[in-house]
Order: structure tokens, then C-alpha cells, then sequence
């Protein structure tokens, strides 16, 4: 929090280095720092008067003592308008001064009050313990005829003892509200971060779910595009059928996108009006991508792929559509392998395999990048992902998800 941020929030802590953090002091003082510090003077100037007054009222005191008694007063009180600059050194002063000057005891009063409100305890107990031992000297030295010495040590060790206890009070409340205040900044900055992350990590799924399903649809256009730029001479009817499956993919694609940008653009509203994919749709995925010219084999041993969690479905059905997606890639030509198997409380596992590539392919820009993302999404389901090279010089992919009973 800097300095301004302090000054608005609490201005009486800006003249307090200790809760303020600078030690500098400040040059100018606010509108609450002037009547403070006025009124402050005044109560210290009206306790000096009285005892003005009383050393007047008594006839064995000479004129000469009189006057010096009161300009020692205006001085002590005059000391009191530089106690926010130097409050240490003014209430020792003070304190000294007050032990032979009864006019200076209201200004040592208020000497003690600023130093416990803007010093730490160690510095107020040496000064406040000094101010204790020393109140005995002053009855002592000029006794008031109207009181005895012992009522004077009493009233003055209980005002020194208030004064002392105000000012703490004061200092601790103001530490508190500070406190208060930096934790609620604080708190609002987390809170600020955290809804950041939120916001960052949705953008991450946003983007997963992207790839996984642009991507799909996206490589069933350039594998029948490539055939078409690479086979001119080709019969009609493939090509036919080519282009009318780059025209379904280009379409599945742009309704994929514009969910996805429905979603961005329409937090917590429904998905879309397509159902999300399950465990139950993988024969679908399975279908297209024969449809696109791919030889798919499933085996699906689960009994009921309704029954299993949507969530721990939807991820079977994209680890399932990315690694087709992978093999139309970089195995053209080849038979993949998709099995499914589990049950409630043993878990899912899906593995897909494929041979080496028999034709040559050329390599896709970003290669690798699905597999991270397929990695991350298993483990966020709470499973494992694990994916490598055959020894016949094939690839395989393997994760296991939980499927609670």
C-alpha cells in the first residue's frame, strides 16, 4: 500500500512512522493534524495557567520566580507543536522540565500521550517509568500550601498512569483499523487473483476442448483434400464422396466453433443444443471415421456405456477422437485398434493402437501438442495417461480413469 493509499484511508496513521512505515516524518500537517494539535496546546496551556495561578496565589513567591515560571510555561507548550517531528526527545524534555516547573505539567501530560500514541512500548515505559520515579521531586521541591506532598505524588502518578494508558488504547485501535484494512485489501487482491486463475483455467479447458474438436474435423479436410490435390485423375464418385465429406467436416467444424464461442461469450449458459459426447456416442466417432476412409476396429467391452459418468465419458470419447485423429495423421493407410473396458468401481480403460505407417505422410504443424492435452485432461479426471512407440515400430495410448461404484 503506498503513501497516498494510507493517507486516505487513515490520516492519523500518517503522522505515526511506526504505522505508517515512514520514518520520514511529514512536512505539512492535515486539517485533523492542526486541530489536534491546537486543541492539544490548549488543554496544556490551560493546566499551566492554573498553575500559574496557584504559585501566584501563594505570597511568599517572588515576582521574579512568577515570571519565570510562566515563560518556562509558554515554552514547554510552545515545545509541544514540533512532538510529532521529535516525540521522544520532546516528552523527556518535558518530563525533565516538569520535575522543577509546575506550569510544564500539563505539557509533559500531553508530551506522554503523543509519545505512547506514535512510539512502540519499549520507548514509552523507559520515558513513562522515568516520569513515575521523578513525580515525588516536584511537591517535594515547591509544595503547594493548600495540599499535602503525598495527595500531589498520588494525583500526579494517576494522570501520568491515564495519559500513558489513553495514548496505548489509541495507538492499538489504530493499529487494529490499519490491520483491518490491509487484510481487506489483501483479500480483495486474492480475491482478484484467484478469479483471474479461474478465468485463465477456463480459457485452458476452452482451448483443450478446441483442439480436441476442431482438430477431428479439421484433419478429415486435409486427408481428403491431400487425396484430391495428389489424385486428379481420381473416378467421380470418389471424389464425389470426398467432397462431401469435406463439406459435413467443414460444417461439424464451424458448429463445433460457434459453440465453443457461444460459451465465451455466454458463461454459465447452456452448452449448446447438441448433446456433449459420452461413452455411448464413441460407436458414432468410430462411424465417421470409417466413413472418412479409415479402418477402425472397436472393441467396446463395456456392458452399459450409458451407465458411465458423463464427465469420465465425455474424456473416453475425446482421448478416443485425438488419437483416430493422430493415426489419420501420421499412420495413414492403417488399421487402428480402439478398445473400451470397465465397470463401475474397477475404473475405464481405453487403449488404442496402430501399426506402423505403410504410406507416406507428410508431417502436420503442432504435432505433439494433443497428446500434452490429452495427458492433462486424464489426469484432471482424476486418472492416468500413457502413451509411446510399439516395438513394431507402431504407437499406442493407454489411460485408465476411475469409475466410482
Amino acid at each position: 500500500m503506498t503513501r497516498t493509499e494510507y493517507r486516505w484511508l487513515l490520516p492519523s496513521a500518517m503522522a505515526d512512522p511506526e504505522l505508517s512505515g515512514d520514518r520520514r516524518g511529514r512536512s505539512r500537517r492535515t486539517v485533523r493534524d492542526w486541530i489536534v494539535d491546537t486543541t492539544a496546546f490548549l488543554c496544556a496551556a490551560g493546566i499551566g495557567l492554573i498553575a500559574a495561578a496557584a504559585i501566584e496565589a501563594d505570597r511568599s513567591t517572588s515576582d521574579l520566580v512568577l515570571l519565570v515560571d510562566v515563560v518556562l510555561g509558554v515554552l514547554a507548550c510552545a515545545v509541544l507543536w514540533v512532538r510529532r517531528r521529535w516525540p521522544v526527545g520532546v516528552a523527556l524534555g518535558l518530563v525533565l522540565l516538569a520535575t522543577v516547573e509546575p506550569t510544564a505539567a500539563g505539557a509533559m501530560l500531553v508530551a506522554l500521550f503523543g509519545l505512547a500514541v506514535h512510539r512502540p512500548f519499549r520507548p514509552v515505559a523507559a520515558i513513562g517509568a522515568l516520569a513515575l520515579v521523578l513525580t515525588p521531586v516536584q511537591p517535594y521541591l515547591r509544595p503547594d500550601p493548600e495540599s499535602s506532598s503525598l495527595v500531589d505524588t498520588i494525583i500526579g502518578v494517576l494522570l501520568t498512569l491515564l495519559v500513558i494508558s489513553w495514548g496505548m488504547a489509541v495507538r492499538s485501535r489504530r493499529q487494529l483499523v490499519v490491520s483491518l484494512r490491509e487484510r481487506a485489501r489483501r483479500a480483495e487482491t486474492e480475491a482478484e487473483l484467484r478469479a483471474e486463475q479461474a478465468q485463465r483455467l477456463a480459457r485452458e479447458a476452452i482451448a483443450r476442448e478446441m483442439h480436441d474438436v476442431l482438430a477431428h474435423r479439421l484433419t478429415l479436410l486435409s486427408v481428403h483434400a491431400g487425396a484430391l490435390e495428389f489424385r486428379p485423375d481420381a473416378p467421380r464418385a470418389e471424389i464425389a464422396r470426398a467432397a462431401g465429406v469435406i463439406r459435413d467436416s467443414a460444417h461439424e467444424a464451424l458448429q463445433d466453433l460457434r459453440e465453443i464461442i457461444g460459451v465465451l461469450r455466454s458463461p454459465g449458459e447452456s452448452d449448446g443444443d447438441r448433446p456433449q459426447p459420452t461413452l455411448a456416442t464413441l460407436d458414432e466417432l468410430v462411424a465417421e471415421s470409417r466413413l472418412a476412409g479409415m479402418a477402425v476396429v472397436l472393441d467396446n467391452r463395456v456392458d452399459d456405456p450409458a451407465s458411465a459418468p458423463a464427465a469420465t465419458g465425455r474424456t473416453v470419447y475425446r482421448i478416443a477422437q485425438e488419437t483416430l485423429t493422430n493415426a489419420r495423421k501420421h499412420a495413414p493407410g492403417t488399421e487402428v485398434t480402439v478398445s473400451v473396458t470397465g465397470a463401475p468401481g474397477e475404473g475405464l480403460t481405453i487403449e488404442v493402437r496402430n501399426p506402423a505407417p505403410t504410406e507416406p505422410f507428410r508431417p502436420v504443424p503442432g504435432s505433439g501438442q494433443g497428446l500434452i492435452g490429452l495427458t492433462e485432461r486424464a489426469t484432471l479426471a482424476g486418472g492416468k495417461l500413457e502413451h509411446g512407440p510399439l516395438p513394431d515400430g507402431g504407437f499406442h495410448v493407454r489411460a485408465v480413469l476411475p469409475w466410482p461404484t
